[in-house]
This record gives C-alpha cells, sequence and structure tokens, in this order.
C-alpha cells in the first residue's frame, strides 16, 4: 500500500472523525458522540455540552517522545517543576512541587484531542498542533503562547525544477493556467485542516489533498504530489530535496505554547490557581533567560549623579532603572561614600555594548552575573486569561 492516500478536495466543509465514532451530518447540525471509560461528552455543531468529568487531580498532558518531550521537561527543570517518573515505560508521572497535578505523557495530536474531550485539563504542545487538531475550538484557551522552543512553520513548498522553475510566490503558484477541474494542483501533507483551510482563503479553486505519513519530501519527485505542505525548521531537508518554499505559502509560525481547557479552568477545583503559579514560573524564567545583572562601582558625588550619568546611556536603562547604593568604607575614623554600587539588568544580546558604555562614564569592577528568574508583580498573559475567562 502507497503511504499517501486518502485524497480529498480543498472544498470539503467536514472532516470525518475516526471510525469509532457515529456521524451524523444534516444541513443545520453536525453531532457526534464519543465515550470511554473516563469520560462522556456530547458534541453539538463543534461545541462540547455538559460539564467537566469529576476528579481531584489536575491532569497535565506532555509529549511524550521527540525533541518536544525533551525540551519541555528541561523547561520544566529550569522552573523547579521537575517531573518524576518511576517508571520510564510508564505514562503517568508527577511534579512533586505540584501535589495536585498528575502528568500524563501523550502524543501531541491526543493531548489536544483530550482536552476536548476533558480528559486533560492542561498541555504542551506546538501551535500547528494546536490549530490542526483543536480547529477553533472555543474550549481551547492558548495560556502562554511562546515557550521559546519548538520553533517551525507551516509552509508549502514546491519543486525548484520543471514547470516551477521560475514559481516563486502563491500568487505565481494560483495563476498557473494549468489548474483546471480536471488537473487540480496536488498537495501532500498531514494537515488535513489547515491545508484546505489555507488554501481556500488565499483564493486556490482547483486543489486536491492527499494525506501521508512519512518523508512528504520525496512525494514531488515521485510524481505523487506537485506540492508538499509540511513543518520547516531551517529548510535543509527541503533544500537536499529540490524543493524550495515561496513567498505568501507560509500558514502558521508554531513554537511551543501552553494551552488550556477552559471548562476545567472555570469549574475544576483548584485548576484556575494551578495554571496560575505554572505560568508565573514559566514567564519569570523565560523573562530572565534573556538576561543578565551587571554589577558595578562607580565614584561620584550623589546616588542621583551617578543616576543621571548612567541613564544618559541608552543601554543602561535596565528593566525600570538602575539601582544606585554608596558603597561604605572608613576613612580617617568617619565613615564615607566615595564609590557607588550599581545595579542593572542588560539584555544578553547588548551585554558588551552594556559593559562598553559602563566603563565610558567611570564603571570600574564590573561583574556579570546571569538570572534565574525575574517576577513581575503581575504577569500580563496572567490577565489576558482572566479576561479571556470573563473573569
Amino acid at each position: 500500500m502507497s503511504q499517501f492516500s486518502s485524497t480529498f478536495t480543498a472544498a470539503s466543509s467536514v472532516s470525518l472523525p475516526p471510525p469509532s465514532f457515529y456521524v451524523s451530518v444534516s444541513k443545520r447540525s453536525f453531532i457526534y458522540c464519543c465515550s470511554s471509560s473516563q469520560s462522556r461528552t456530547t458534541v453539538v455543531n463543534g461545541k462540547f455540552d455538559g460539564k467537566i468529568v469529576e476528579r481531584d487531580e489536575i491532569r497535565f498532558g506532555l509529549p511524550s517522545k521527540g525533541r518536544m518531550a525533551g525540551d519541555t521537561l528541561d523547561l520544566l527543570k529550569d522552573c523547579q517543576l521537575s517531573v518524576k517518573q518511576v517508571n520510564p515505560r510508564q505514562y503517568v508521572a508527577q511534579i512533586p512541587q505540584l501535589s495536585n497535578v498528575e502528568v500524563w505523557f501523550q502524543r501531541p495530536k491526543d493531548i489536544v484531542r483530550k482536552l476536548l474531550s476533558g480528559d486533560l485539563d492542561l498541555g504542551i504542545v506546538g501551535l500547528d498542533t494546536v490549530s490542526e487538531y483543536g480547529r477553533g475550538d472555543e474550549d481551547l484557551i492558548i495560556v502562554h503562547d511562546a515557550l521559546k522552543y519548538g520553533d517551525c512553520r507551516l509552509s508549502l513548498a514546491i519543486p525548484k525544477y520543471g514547470v516551477f522553475e521560475n514559481i516563486n510566490s502563491l500568487k505565481e503558484l494560483a495563476q498557473m493556467p494549468r489548474w483546471t477541474i480536471d488537473r487540480p494542483l496536488r498537495v501532500a501533507t498531514g494537515f488535513t485542516y489547515l491545508g484546505p483551510k489555507f488554501m481556500q482563503e488565499n483564493g486556490l479553486k482547483h486543489v486536491i489533498f492527499s494525506t501521508a505519513d512519512g518523508a512528504l519530501e520525496a512525494a514531488p519527485a515521485m510524481g505523487i504530489a506537485d506540492a508538499i505542505l509540511d513543518l520547516v525548521s531551517s529548510g535543509t531537508t527541503l533544500r537536499e530535496n529540490n524543493l524550495k518554499e515561496i513567498e505568501g505559502g507560509v500558514v502558521l509560525e508554531s513554537q511551543a505554547v501552553l494551552v488550556a481547557s477552559r471548562k476545567a479552568l472555570i469549574q475544576r477545583k483548584g485548576a484556575l490557581d494551578t495554571t496560575h503559579e505554572i505560568l508565573e514560573r514559566f514567564e519569570a524564567h523565560l523573562r530572565a533567560a534573556d538576561q543578565f545583572m551587571v554589577t558595578a562601582n562607580m565614584r561620584g558625588s550623589s546616588a542621583e549623579e551617578i543616576a543621571e550619568r548612567v541613564l544618559s546611556q541608552p543601554s543602561l536603562s535596565g528593566l525600570q532603572g538602575p539601582t544606585v547604593s554608596p558603597v561604605l568604607c572608613k576613612r580617617d575614623g568617619k565613615v564615607a561614600a566615595d564609590y557607588y554600587a550599581i545595579v542593572i539588568c542588560v539584555p544578553k544580546k547588548a551585554l558588551y555594548k552594556s559593559v562598553q558604555q559602563l566603563r565610558g562614564i567611570g564603571g570600574s569592577g564590573v561583574l556579570i552575573s546571569p538570572l534565574t528568574y525575574i517576577f513581575d508583580e503581575e504577569t500580563p498573559r496572567w490577565r489576558e486569561l482572566l479576561s479571556k475567562l470573563g473573569l
């Protein structure tokens, strides 16, 4: 059997659920029901009806395999939320610092599905996975949209050769006269929701998609597809297979995100408080990861005079301004302050420039320290989350 199968058109408005689902489609509604030993949920017109399943623990879904899994565990560890797994073969684990949380290792797409079914309350996956399998469901809420790993983009790619040699944009691709009802543009992809949606939004009428398992890059060379729609990181694999991205062909920029079930945050006891703590830890760590703390001594007549000199330099403003304090020493039997210590936070990318500016205004003994956390009075993402929940 070929690895490329299940051809469908971009005009399809309903995607069939797995075979275990009962499906009824009419002009007014699309209804299906699913059941498991853990939850019973009815879905009407894509919206989940009924309350969440009662249980004491908060379930947190994490990727089970691959680089995303390792990077997720590293982030949690850096935030003092290490995951303790008794047996690496088990799919359930604990976070000792969050006693009411139960970690479940799942495939990314299953994390999204189980958030929607009520079997999970929180999860970490790529934005591409949320968008593809969540399909805009209002019960999914992005709590943190930039965890700073898993960066990639969902992009359309075509061959560099043949009829595509001079095609460099989505507009040019769409205007090629060869695409007709009888001979549509063939696209191989694993994104059966985002792909057709993107093509429809960009006016490509004559397109068919084929689902694929495995290396999509081979499809054009094998004559199975004209183009592919796949995740791209560096683009090296595309180039090695004589494929190219085109202008306007990026469907989605993606990275790891923290996502939650709206119903769970509102209805499950402790879910919102736990989410708040996880969010604050993430925010504090990620903000600190881009900063250094710089300490230096500077001779001056007063703290105000030192502050004026520091603030005259564009790279030395810090997060809210410099901290200036006297360096006290005993001279001739009296305590005096000829030097002042300044402490500022500077972006890592501006470190050397900041040190040069400090030296230029009389700074000496410059010390550089990495930061672990920077806690704000209140994280903006928390306010945004409460607003989304109507709280």
